[in-house]
């Protein structure tokens, strides 16, 4: 399986994604906003797009949609609740199906409610596993719930989902928000040496050669995986005074959520 990363260079930050098989030359499009770039990167590569994999409904998911269908004749795929709402839309996949690419490679979809009610991650189950994750799981952070999702729900799809991955899988997500996660993980942390580390490595950083974390390393750094940690909860009690003295994860994750919003 070979993954390309494309870095939109617009100003939500995304990241587009081609997944391609190296015997047939077949590749699945990853919300392709940029269209132009997909079809160019495909061209120099000998790639064909044959389907399109839509995370979720939001525009800058799906706005590519149509401009790749056309160039390439791709079958859209996308959460089987999402029909009326997706460009284009084939083929409605749901938790479990799998996704075929070429010869070899198969990709498992996840049901992640929380950023939206119908968003899809993908699963590769290979040697090096991978996680397509849209805007359910970010480097460092998690998705927001502004515009059609759940808060209840995104904690559910980390905690029974998302967190029992394979520690070495690696996170392709959405976007690149990886430098200010960091920095809202050491206002709830200061004393992370892991997010520290990572900082240092990443200000000011090229968003086309950005870092790609594992699992592993999202448990050290990103603090909606680190909802036990003293330190946070001592944190998190400053801006919530009538929390309980030993709270749940969940309500953890929620304050996290509502300080983000606004950080």
């Amino acid at each position: 399986m070979i993954v390309e990363r494309i870095w939109t260079g617009n100003s939500l930050r995304n990241f587009n994604y081609l997944i391609a098989c190296p015997d047939s030359g077949e590749a699945l499009a990853i919300d392709p906003l940029d269209h132009e770039k997909c079809l160019s990167t495909a061209k120099a590569k000998g790639w064909h797009i044959t389907q399109i994999l839509n995370t979720h409904e939001h525009h800058d998911h799906v706005g590519g949609n149509m401009a790749v269908v056309a160039a390439t004749g791709a079958k859209v795929i996308a959460h089987h609740k999402a029909a009326g709402k997706i460009p284009g839309m084939g083929r409605g996949v749901q938790a479990g199906d799998v996704i075929k690419v070429g010869k070899h490679i198969e990709l498992e979809c996840l049901d992640t409610p929380g950023h939206t009610y119908c968003h899809i991650c993908l699963c590769a189950h290979a040697e090096q596993p991978a996680l397509f994750s849209g805007d359910t799981l970010f480097n460092a952070g998690a998705g927001n719930v502004h515009n059609g999702g759940d808060v209840n729900a995104l904690f559910s799809s980390f905690t029974e989902q998302l967190m029992r991955l394979p520690d070495n899988t690696r996170i392709y997500p959405g976007h690149d928000y990886l430098e200010t996660n960091l920095k809202f993980t050491l206002a709830r942390e200061p004393n992370n040496a892991a997010a520290q580390s990572r900082l240092a490595q990443v200000v000011d950083h090229d968003p086309s050669m950005a870092m790609v974390t594992t699992l592993a390393q999202e448990k050290e750094h990103n603090t909606f995986m680190r909802l036990q940690s003293p330190e946070l909860i001592e944190q998190l009690r400053m801006n919530f005074p009538d929390m309980d003295a030993e709270p749940d994860a969940q309500t953890v994750f929620k304050h996290l959520r509502t300080l983000r919003n606004s950080w």
